[in-house]
């Protein structure tokens, strides 16, 4: 009888507290973007910062796993629940949820982390090569059309498979075991399948110029019903249609693109 009654009471604090994570995500951001040191969210403002440069990396890669946190792990909540019911029994249940947590959003710090050095070199390129300087618009042509592109390709459609049928991978990559290791190798191997699945849109987020909240709440809803509705395998070729139309009409000089100037 009390252990019945610790279930629901546990399963509402679990709730609870994955609520209160995603949003707490969501309203440091806002607040760090109305914040005097918003420039070290925006990767363009931040090269022209006071700050050391190893500051203002390690910033961004807080901010952008912030950003992770809003964005992308309310479309990771099937396999993490998934994962809590399997390890429900285990007094360690905490622990290893989040060390599925730490290794899900280690992929994407590190990714950020890549994305913000490659990101840093193309702007030093573009500040030296007079070339690149007349080039925004193409460069922003590129990313969108590489998106675009991208939501055709067979690792998009696989990576997405994976996502959309999270007791097959959790069968396939949890053995419990090793517990603890177990949970951790469990959230890289999701974490990188979810890279796999949203890679392009996110770099869409540097094309912007950093972090936008109201580009990351229209992301987020749709990598969160490309990854988790039944509907949701309608709506990617579309959107990589749409995307490559974009592109062509702003390398047309027909449509525009949020921050392009600042490429």
């Amino acid at each position: 009888m009390i252990g019945a009654m610790r279930a629901p009471v546990d399963q509402r604090w679990y709730r609870l507290s994955l609520g209160i994570l995603v949003l707490s995500a969501w309203a440091a951001l806002a607040l760090w973007g109305a914040s005097p040191f918003s420039g070290l969210l925006n990767h363009r403002e931040s090269g022209g910062s006071s700050f050391p440069p190893l500051l203002r990396v390690g910033a961004f890669v807080v901010g952008w796993t912030l950003m992770t946190v809003a964005m992308m792990l309310p479309s990771s909540l099937p396999l993490v629940n998934l994962f809590r019911r399997f390890v429900v029994q285990r007094p360690n249940r905490a622990r290893l949820l989040a060390l599925l947590l730490l290794g899900y959003l280690g992929i994407w710090a590190e990714f950020g982390l890549l994305a913000y050095l490659g990101d840093s070199a193309l702007h030093a390129a573009v500040a030296v090569l007079p070339v690149l300087q007349s080039a925004s618009g193409t460069i922003a042509a590129s990313v969108l059309l590489v998106a675009g592109v991208y939501q055709f390709t067979p690792l998009k459609q696989l990576c997405l498979d994976k996502c959309r049928s999270p007791y097959s991978f959790l069968v396939q990559h949890w053995s419990g075991r090793r517990a603890g290791r177990d949970a951790l190798r469990l959230g890289l191997h999701h974490g990188l399948f979810c890279l796999g699945c949203c890679w392009t849109l996110m770099l869409l987020m540097f094309a912007i110029g950093g972090v936008n909240l109201g580009w990351m709440l229209l992301l987020a809803v749709f990598m969160t019903a490309e990854r988790t509705t039944r509907w949701g395998r309608q709506l990617t070729r579309p959107l990589g249609a749409l995307l490559i139309l974009w592109a062509a009409l702003h390398l047309a000089g027909l449509a525009p693109f949020p921050g392009a100037e600042g490429l």
